[in-house]
């Protein structure tokens, strides 16, 4: 997968046993993830370490890219194909020197337009920007508007991700301001039908003028 091309829904595990953790992100799949990315702030690192290992078996079986979040130490170990790194997560430079030219590095810009363009400019295949809507995962995370997506996709070459409490409702308007992929926890595996689930997600990128009007 090239980076310039990250379309679609991006899907963003929630901690679980890892069993479970394989069972959900296959079902994501299934409905039309285009990419995972592995979250688990919590774990020790021998289960983040195993839990990686097993999801990029799965993600390659289905040629779905597998993005670890936050720790670049752990993509390296385990050959994930890339990162995506928050404000205290280390240089995006030092990340692609670790990686290679070809893993996908992504930063979180938030709502600052200033801090997409700093991003940009050091490398990073993708920014993403968010909070859209009040978030469960992150209740304190700061707001980002509409108008703030629309100027990125003006002055910006590189996707764009869409995060933040973001439902197959609500992402239409994101679709339709500029966003080439939606980020999605909660609302895609905090449902008892994971697949389903991510098709309502996956739709939205079919006639996304359409779904914006309805």
């Amino acid at each position: 997968m090239k980076a310039n091309t990250i379309h679609g829904l991006y899907a963003i595990t929630s901690q679980a046993p890892t069993a479970q953790l394989l069972a959900a992100v296959a079902q994501a799949i299934a409905g039309g993830a285009y990419l995972v990315q592995y979250r688990d702030k919590n774990s020790p690192e021998t289960t983040r370490r195993q839990q990686a290992k097993a999801l990029l078996k799965l993600c390659r079986r289905h040629k779905v890219p597998l993005i670890i979040n936050d720790d670049t130490a752990l993509a390296q170990v385990v050959s994930a194909d890339g990162v995506h790194l928050g404000q205290d997560d280390g240089a995006i430079g030092e990340a692609r020197e670790r990686l290679g030219p070809t893993a996908i590095i992504g930063a979180s810009c938030y709502n600052r337009l200033e801090r997409a363009h700093k991003a940009a400019a050091e490398g990073a295949n993708y920014i993403a920007l968010g909070s859209f809507f009040p978030s469960a995962s992150k209740p304190d995370a700061l707001h980002a508007s509409l108008e703030l997506l629309h100027q990125a996709r003006i002055t910006l070459e590189i996707p764009i991700v869409a995060i933040g409490g973001i439902t197959p409702l609500n992402g239409a308007s994101l679709v339709a301001a500029g966003a080439d992929a939606l980020a999605v926890i909660n609302g895609l595996f905090g449902k008892k039908d994971i697949t389903t689930a991510a098709r309502r997600y996956s739709q939205l990128f079919q006639h996304p003028a359409v779904q914006a009007c309805q």
